[in-house]
């Protein structure tokens, strides 16, 4: 199958050629038919997958086939999560819908709120927004919905988890009942199910990976350091091996700066992303990344959501995330489009608990690889982990260190090159 085959008009079809792109993805070539035939659409897609176009490329061409009458106003509206997610978004929006004769802009917080009134008064076709901006934006009577034709919440299962769910539904309540709502998630949770149920009318059912596991493509692997060491081998893993471009999770906005700082330090060009930074400067550290003037880009997760980089070679998690599905997410940031990825986590003894989880939410078991220097302390024990309401430890590593693991821990003690 290719793009011709999916009744996208030719100025769709000349912008998608114009990107290299000949053949959809899977997730594409179930979706773009079902939103055009106008069926309401739940779909678990992972990011990586070309969910994005999944979605634009149906609502450009059903805008474009019927011309709005009067002023032009919001005939679609995509939610996003994060500032990032909205603009990565819009820019595909530009991108495919270049030779349409539609009008897009994309609106959320962090940056002066008057130069997007002035848009939505002067009237947009297709409007990308993160919730809170966009009630704003309805408080003031600067946004009308009442037309509304599509409604597409992207990532809605991050949404939820950042607690946007009373906005998105302040949100719906003020569209017609009448309208296509399309809803995108990572996966199938009992959440999105409930959220799915009271939104979308009969809706079709796409799927296209299983709940919760990590691309096939992209290969894992953990390497056991103590806490005190995990800059100095993130350092010697990017300098050895020569990674020219290294997305990079913390946990923590001090830990990114700090972290960044150490890498420049090093002679590695880094900068740093989180939500203590403007909206200006986050886009432009991501900017500085993508064009390689900086050879890593430190992040948190929030900040992270919607960086989309093509050919992205290397994930790593200097610290793992205390949810699982978050490692889900960050390590797609890679392996994009049918790309091979690498995803590299460095794990002190303390976050044994938390990479079981991972490994028990993805079913996969990591490779876990020593790095000659940089072996862990085998006397350091690890710190009380909380009890959960079960009362069961979480466990993760056998044996008490990572330097003589019993059999079938899943360790290799092989020199990383």
């Amino acid at each position: 199958m290719t793009f011709h085959d999916l009744q996208l008009n030719h100025h769709i079809l000349k912008a998608v050629d114009a990107t290299g792109y000949s053949e959809p993805t899977p997730i594409q070539a179930e979706a773009v038919p079902a939103v055009l035939a106008g069926h309401d659409l739940l779909a678990a897609a992972q990011t990586g997958t070309g969910k994005t176009a999944a979605f634009t490329l149906p609502m450009l061409e059903k805008l474009a086939r019927h011309k709005a009458e009067g002023k032009r106003h919001v005939r679609a509206l995509v939610l996003t999560p994060t500032r990032e997610l909205a603009a990565q978004v819009h820019a595909q929006v530009r991108t495919y819908g270049k030779f349409l004769k539609l009008k897009s802009a994309e609106i959320y917080g962090g940056v002066n709120i008057y130069p997007q009134t002035k848009v939505l008064r002067s009237g947009v076709d297709i409007l990308v927004a993160t919730p809170g901006r966009l009630l704003d934006h309805m408080n003031q009577g600067h946004l009308d919905l009442s037309r509304l034709e599509i409604l597409v919440l992207d990532e809605a299962d991050r949404m939820l988890d950042m607690g946007f769910i009373h906005d998105i539904k302040k949100i719906i309540a003020e569209t017609p009942k009448n309208r296509q709502t399309l809803l995108f998630s990572a996966t199938f949770s009992p959440e999105i199910k409930r959220l799915s149920h009271t939104i979308l009318h009969e809706p079709r059912t796409i799927k296209v990976a299983a709940d919760n596991t990590a691309a096939e493509r992209i290969k894992q692997t953990v390497h056991p350091v103590d806490r005190a060491k995990k800059a100095d081998l993130l350092s010697y893993l990017i300098g050895n091996n020569g990674w020219n471009q290294v997305l990079v999770f913390t946990r923590t906005k001090h830990g990114a700066d700090k972290l960044s700082k150490r890498l420049s330090a090093d002679g590695l060009p880094s900068t740093a992303i989180h939500g203590n930074k403007t909206q200006a400067a986050r886009m432009k550290a991501l900017k500085a990344f993508k064009d390689g003037r900086v050879r890593v880009l430190v992040a948190t997760d929030v900040a992270a959501r919607g960086i989309d980089i093509d050919k992205l070679g290397q994930v790593v998690n200097f610290d793992l995330p205390e949810v699982a599905e978050d490692y889900v997410h960050r390590i797609g940031r890679t392996g994009r489009a049918g790309n091979a990825g690498e995803a590299f986590s460095l794990v002190c003894i303390d976050e044994k608990h938390l990479l079981h989880r991972i490994e028990k939410l993805t079913g996969v078991g990591i490779e876990k690889v020593l790095v000659e220097g940089f072996h862990p302390d085998p006397t350091i024990r690890p710190e009380p982990v909380k009890k959960r309401s079960n009362n069961r430890r979480r466990g993760g590593f056998s044996g008490q260190g990572y330097a003589k693991p019993r059999h079938g821990s899943g360790f290799k003690n092989r020199n990383h090159a």
